[in-house]
Order: C-alpha cells, then sequence, then structure tokens
C-alpha cells in the first residue's frame, strides 16, 4: 500500500478496538505490519466496547472503534472513517428472555443491557422508552444473568446472538430487524473514529490502511484467523466464524451512501429524542474543512 506523503517524523496513534473477531479480522494486518501507513505506527489497545466508549470520552485513544450512540456524544473531537464499521442487515441486538416472558415484561423488570453508550442501549431506548429498569453488566455476563433468574430480559450483542439457546432463553424482540422495517436502512452498531486534531490528511491515510487490512484479511484467511482465535477467548470455531461472516461486509470496506445515510437516520432519531445532543459537525474525517 502505497500513499503520497510529505516527509514527517515517524509517530505514533494508539488504536482501539474490541477483541471480538470482527475487530480483529480487520486490524490484524495493520497493527502486525502487513499494510503500513508511512510515517505510522500503531499501538494497539484491546478492551470490550464500553470500556472503548468510555476511553474515546476521556479523549484517550487517537483511533477507536465506537458504539454510534456513543459517538452521538463525541462529534466535537471525534470524526468517524469510512473504513473498519460494523453496520448491516440481520446484526442487530436481540432481546432474550426465559420462556414465558413477553414484551410488556420489560417494563416492570430488570433488563440487563451491555452498556448505557452501546448503540444496542439506545435501540431498546428508541423501541420503547418506557423499559427503564436497566442493569449495566459486561455483555458475555448478560445471559448467565437472565437465565438464573437475576434480570427479567437481557439485551444481547456480538457472538450470543448465536449462543443465547444454549441457556434455555428465547429471542423477544430482535431491535436491528424492528429497525430495518421502521427505517428502511441498514442498522449502524459502530464505526471506527479518529480525533479530529490529527487532521483530515492523516485520517484519510489511516482510513485507507484500515482498508488495505481488511483486504489483506480476506485474502489471508488461515493466517488472520489464528489471531482471531487467540483473543476469542474460548469462542466455539464455527461461532467464531459466523461471527466475521455477519458483522464484516462490505460496508466494514466503505460506508458508501447506504451506510452514510444509516448512521445519519440513527443520530436524527435520537437527537429528536433528547438522546443524544445536536451537532453541527461534519460526521466523515473526508469532510473536514
Amino acid at each position: 500500500m502505497e500513499f503520497r506523503q510529505a516527509n514527517r517524523m515517524k509517530r505514533t496513534l494508539t488504536i482501539g478496538y474490541s477483541p471480538c473477531p470482527n475487530d480483529t479480522f480487520i486490524f490484524y494486518a495493520l497493527v502486525h505490519g502487513r499494510v503500513r501507513v508511512p510515517g505510522i505506527e500503531f499501538r494497539e489497545r484491546l478492551e470490550d466496547v464500553e470500556t472503548l466508549n468510555s476511553l474515546a470520552l476521556d479523549g484517550t485513544l487517537d483511533i477507536t472503534k465506537i458504539s454510534y450512540h456513543a459517538f452521538g456524544h463525541l462529534r466535537a473531537q471525534y470524526a468517524l472513517l469510512r473504513s473498519g464499521s460494523a453496520l448491516g442487515r440481520g446484526c442487530g441486538p436481540l432481546v432474550v428472555a426465559r420462556p414465558g416472558t413477553s414484551l410488556p415484561d420489560l417494563r416492570q423488570g430488570v433488563v440487563a443491557i451491555p452498556g448505557r453508550l452501546t448503540t444496542a442501549a439506545l435501540l431498546l431506548r428508541l423501541y420503547d422508552p418506557a423499559v427503564a429498569n436497566l442493569a449495566v453488566m459486561s455483555f458475555d455476563r448478560i445471559m448467565e444473568t437472565v437465565s438464573g433468574g437475576q434480570a427479567a430480559a437481557g439485551l444481547i450483542i456480538h457472538e450470543s446472538r448465536f449462543t443465547y439457546p444454549r441457556y434455555g432463553l428465547e429471542k423477544l424482540l430482535d431491535l436491528g430487524e424492528w429497525w430495518e422495517r421502521t427505517f428502511k436502512v441498514p442498522i449502524p452498531l459502530g464505526g471506527i473514529l479518529g480525533r479530529r486534531s490529527l487532521g483530515r490528511e492523516t485520517l484519510l491515510e489511516v482510513e485507507a490502511g484500515i482498508r488495505e487490512s481488511l483486504l489483506y484479511a480476506r485474502s489471508h484467511t488461515t493466517e488472520v484467523v489464528d489471531y482471531c482465535r487467540q483473543h476469542s477467548q474460548e469462542m466455539d470455531e464455527e461461532v467464531m466464524k459466523s461471527h466475521i461472516e455477519l458483522y464484516v461486509n462490505d460496508f466494514s470496506l466503505d460506508l458508501g451512501r447506504e451506510g452514510f445515510a444509516a448512521v445519519q437516520r440513527l443520530f436524527t432519531e435520537a437527537e429528536a429524542r433528547g438522546i443524544v445532543p445536536r451537532s453541527g459537525k461534519e460526521l466523515l474525517a473526508g469532510d473536514e474543512k
């Protein structure tokens, strides 16, 4: 990969992403030097998505994976890169519960959620603002909590959508299906942000590097999946591959018009309900003046 770039001192940028297979698949080549952005080295930090949301709110990371919900609160400091997003169809968060639970029960019982600034939590608020008794916990604890009766229902993300039946749980609601049916656009889950202070040129170079990293992963799958497996904890091999197939798609290469329209619609709905503040900033790094 080649870039036209003025001579500059080599610098290190911090880059945060989750240990989930879709992120490790996308970023492997970039952080392991298989593709390079001249003049820039990357120091990765792997954290769960809600921790990444918090780090971005503190301005800790130069480049970071983020929940689109959290991005709604960060538009003054960060710009969106076109590559690296988790956005698509049939990939939204699910509300699951023990058999016999109904949707009206959510308004009275505790609902376990994977973080207040996750896009899953935003979608739940858009669906029904009256579901307000929420318990925040790590996404990988939610199914066990619901199965054990400590919560009436759980809002699940990531690979949990493949494994919840193992806990004796049933799907009450697919928030992705609801979003797609209601607003006629794909569901934007997570994006890649860059600090605006890095400047437009640098952000676009990083954006191109992420795109090249994903293209490398697609042509060197065995090598990259080995790295994904190292960080997928005890995830079943088939679940890991299904996770990558679901969350890594053409929108991950480039949001395009359709993907960008979906992000705009999410913010329009969230702003109208006072969930995120309004912002006059351009969303995309390439639109920076």
